[in-house]
C-alpha cells in the first residue's frame, strides 16, 4: 500500500516535517518543498496527496503567504495542529559559540530568536528555511557560522547543539493548517471554520457582514486583511469562526454574510 505523500515547506528536520507526523501520523512520505507556492503546486500536480502548511507564530504572526496560496487555490482546510516551537543555535562539530559571527536561517526564525541574537552579537542571515539552512551548514562547513533550527535537524545533518532553546519567547508556537488531506484522526472537540471573504466599498459594509456573527453569539478568533490581488485596494477578509461550518447558528450566520459579502469562500471547517 503506498503511504500517504505530505508536502512540507523546507527540508527534513523542519518544523514542518513535524507538523506532517503529528497531523498524519508516522506512516507516511514527506515530500521537502523549497517554498510554499512549491507545496500548493505539488497538490495542483498531484506529487503531494497533501501537506502541512504553516499560517501563524504565537510571536511572529501570520504567515501571509500561506493565506494567499489558500486563496489562490481550491483546497480545502481539514484540521490543525499547534506546533511547539524550540530553536537551537547549531554548529559544526567543533565550533563554539564565542566564534559564531552570523546566524543563518528562516526570517520567521529569526525574528523569534532577534533579542537572542542581538544580545550575542551575531548576524541574522535570511534563509529559505531552518533545516535547509542546517543542511547548507553542513555542507559548507564554516566554523563562524551557526544555523537556527530544530534538535531533529541536528541529528539528520550531523551538527552540533551550542545552545537550546534560544527563541526569545518560551511560549513559541506555530499553528499548522491540514491542506489538501484529512489528518490521520478526526479529533472530538470544538468545532472550526476558516473563511475568507470580500466587502462591497461603502461605508459600514465591514459591519454588516460581521453582525450576523455577533447576533448569534459566535466568536471570531481571526480577522485580518489581505489584498485581493484582482483590483487595486481590494481586500480579503480571512477569518477564523469558533464553531462548525454546518452548525444551525453558524450556517446562518453564513448564510447571511453570503447575501452581503461580495464574495464568500468558506476554506475549511474541522474540528480542534
Amino acid at each position: 500500500m503506498r503511504k500517504l505523500r505530505v508536502a512540507i515547506q523546507g527540508e527534513r528536520g523542519a518544523y514542518s516535517e513535524e507538523a506532517a507526523l503529528a497531523l498524519y501520523g508516522g506512516e507516511i512520505a514527506v515530500l521537502p518543498c523549497r517554498t510554499l507556492p512549491d507545496v500548493f503546486m505539488a497538490l495542483e500536480n498531484k506529487t503531494a496527496d497533501a501537506a502541512a502548511v504553516p499560517v501563524e507564530n504565537s510571536r511572529a504572526g501570520t504567515v501571509v503567504e500561506a493565506y494567499d496560496q489558500l486563496a489562490r487555490h481550491s483546497f480545502a482546510v481539514y484540521g490543525e495542529h499547534l506546533q511547539a516551537i524550540h530553536h537551537c543555535l547549531l554548529g559544526l562539530p567543533g565550533a563554539q559559540i564565542s566564534g559564531i559571527r552570523r546566524a543563518t536561517s528562516h526570517p520567521q526564525a529569526l525574528s523569534q530568536c532577534q533579542e537572542y541574537l542581538r544580545g550575542r552579537g551575531i548576524e541574522a542571515v535570511a534563509a529559505y528555511d531552518t533545516a535547509g539552512s542546517a543542511k547548507l551548514l553542513g555542507e559548507e562547513g564554516d566554523k563562524a557560522v551557526a544555523a537556527i533550527a530544530s534538535r531533529r535537524a541536528a541529528e539528520i545533518y550531523g551538527l552540533t547543539v551550542l545552545e537550546a532553546e534560544i527563541e526569545d519567547a518560551k511560549d513559541n508556537q506555530t499553528l499548522f493548517y491540514a491542506v489538501g488531506g484529512r489528518p490521520a484522526e478526526d479529533k472530538e472537540g470544538q468545532g472550526r471554520t476558516v473563511i475568507a471573504f470580500t466587502v462591497p466599498n461603502r461605508p459600514h459594509a465591514l459591519v454588516s457582514c460581521l453582525l450576523p456573527f455577533a447576533e448569534r453569539g459566535l466568536n471570531l478568533s481571526k480577522l485580518e486583511s489581505r489584498p485581493s490581488g484582482l483590483r487595486p485596494f481590494e481586500y480579503v477578509f480571512y477569518t477564523i469562526i469558533d464553531d462548525y461550518a454546518q452548525a444551525p447558528l453558524c450556517a446562518q450566520a453564513l448564510a447571511q454574510l453570503r447575501e452581503t459579502a461580495s464574495s464568500l469562500r468558506i476554506l475549511g471547517s474541522y474540528r480542534t
